[in-house]
């Protein structure tokens, strides 16, 4: 693509340009190693390195230009703008010709459940023979393919290159704070925006709560389509702030809550070993069934579902797709012990998360509850104690082991934990800091009527070395299940 072409896209970000003879660019990077001959380069201040230092390692493998925020005089054309992160966004939509305009775009936001209503909404586009894409935090599924993802949202350039690669009509994304306040998403524009809730996570990165709202909501205000609609869960306190933020922009939303204020509701609700619920949708009333348990499921389903109307998928058809969902991949899977026991593995790593699993098997009459987990080295400090003191009240006992240490020493990750267990676990606490120790001392333990609970991984696989042959909580439960008496580790 010509060189002029792409500079048109960023006009507006220019603070300094030389006189550029007529380039053909072949790509566009940010990551210095990826550049090969022909290619832009741009500069990007990261939250770990400044792209800045990577400028000379870009020009010797190759780049024909370079874009970056800095005064600088290099050896090849520089372009300097006031904002490297939208430039990105911006040159990658070009180079990859405005993928985004070719599809029709659901946006999913919040803290909790944008993995699950991601993946039920999928489900329903499906059963009802509508193409769809979907990134998000388990992976992304591109024309059918499935690929492990590396970020919730992928980042500018990887972003726009799915979209040019998805020849499907719908794709749904599930958008992260960080994609929103790193312009990663800049030259979309979304039919349909999805808010969860927002509960305590990421303020390593934003610092206080309505820092952490205020980039949330710049998905509704700044990214959705004119004529787009937002779905908001008004069970959610920032969700009737956000939902009152918008009725003064007039853009028409659906909200989701408690009656007779909001647009559907859910009442009659049973729970088993699955879900069944009623939702009413002004004067339609439909009852609901899901194969998996959890009051929160119910309400993802109520937002899947009005996104899946919301795109002309008959009524009829959405309630019998809910009702053939199987789940999402490390969200409440289920494992049954030989003893009668239940082991559950979840993704949950916020005090919101958390609490939905554990009320879900005290709604379900289990006999004991326990509950595994860690916390990621390098990641936010602020929400430990919540969720400690979460488990303390609401299992019967707890084990706090290694997540990812992120570079963390395993000692002073052992120590943090011991200090969290003993001032906020009300006795009830105990240290195991190798993870797969800690399952398998649970599995063996395991009686009639009780629940275990694995959570912080779910699908992922480990990133740490432990004891005993498992690459992640799957693996050695499935192990287990092979072997009840865990004579294969011993």
């Amino acid at each position: 693509m010509e060189i002029s072409q792409l500079l048109e896209s960023i006009k507006e970000l220019t603070v300094q340009i030389p006189a550029i003879p007529e380039i053909d660019i072949t790509g566009i990077e940010m990551n210095s190693q990826k550049v090969q001959d022909g290619f832009i380069f741009i500069a990007v201040p990261g939250y770990t390195f400044d792209g800045h230092l990577f400028i000379e390692d870009a020009i010797q493998r190759g780049a024909a230009v370079i874009v970056g925020e800095h005064g600088l005089d290099l050896a090849v054309p520089y372009i300097r703008v006031t904002n490297s992160r939208k430039a990105v966004a911006r040159l990658a939509s070009t180079f990859y010709g405005y993928p985004a305009s070719k599809h029709k775009l659901i946006g999913i936001t919040g803290t909790n459940g944008k993995t699950t209503i991601s993946y039920m909404l999928k489900h329903i586009l499906d059963v009802a023979g509508l193409s769809c894409s979907l990134l998000g935090t388990v992976s992304y599924i591109i024309n059918g393919e499935k690929v492990k993802s590396g970020h919730t949202t992928p980042d500018a350039i990887e972003l726009q290159k799915l979209l040019a690669k998805s020849d499907d009509e719908f794709v749904i994304m599930e958008v992260s704070s960080h994609a929103l306040d790193q312009f990663r998403v800049e030259c979309l524009e979304f039919d349909l925006a999805i808010f969860t809730n927002l509960g305590h996570e990421h303020l390593d990165y934003h610092h206080t709560m309505e820092n952490y709202f205020s980039v949330k909501s710049s998905l509704f205000h700044n990214y959705l389509k004119k004529g787009g609609k937002a779905i908001i869960n008004h069970l959610d306190e920032w969700g009737v702030k956000l939902s009152q933020s918008l009725l003064v922009k007039q853009i028409d939303m659906i909200t989701i809550g408690n009656p007779p204020h909001n647009d559907i509701c859910i009442d009659e609700i049973e729970i088993g070993q699955g879900s069944r619920f009623r939702l009413t949708d002004g004067s339609n009333q439909h009852p609901v069934n899901l194969t998996f348990p959890g009051v929160h499921n119910m309400y993802n389903a109520a937002l899947a579902f009005s996104a899946a109307k919301l795109v002309g998928i008959p009524e009829e058809t959405i309630i019998r797709a809910l009702a053939t969902f199987d789940g999402v991949p490390g969200r409440f899977e289920i494992y049954a012990h030989p003893s009668g026991a239940t082991f559950v593995i979840d993704y949950a790593h916020t005090r919101d998360a958390v609490e939905y699993c554990l009320q879900t098997a005290q709604s379900l009459g289990a006999k004991h509850i326990s509950h595994i987990y860690g916390f990621r080295g390098g990641r936010d400090t602020t929400k430990r104690e919540q969720i400690v003191q979460t488990s303390a009240v609401m299992s019967d006992n707890f084990t706090l082991t290694f997540d990812d240490l992120n570079g963390v020493e395993e000692d002073s990750m052992e120590i943090e934990l011991m200090r969290l267990a003993d001032r906020f676990g009300n006795g009830r606490g105990k240290v195991i800091p190798d993870r797969t120790l800690a399952i398998l001392y649970a599995w063996l333990d395991a009686r009639e009527g009780d629940w275990i609970f694995i959570t912080g991984k779910g699908p992922e696989s480990y990133k740490e070395l432990f004891s005993l042959p498992a690459s992640s909580d799957r693996e050695m439960i499935e192990t287990l299940m092979q072997d009840e008496y865990g004579t294969f580790f011993m």
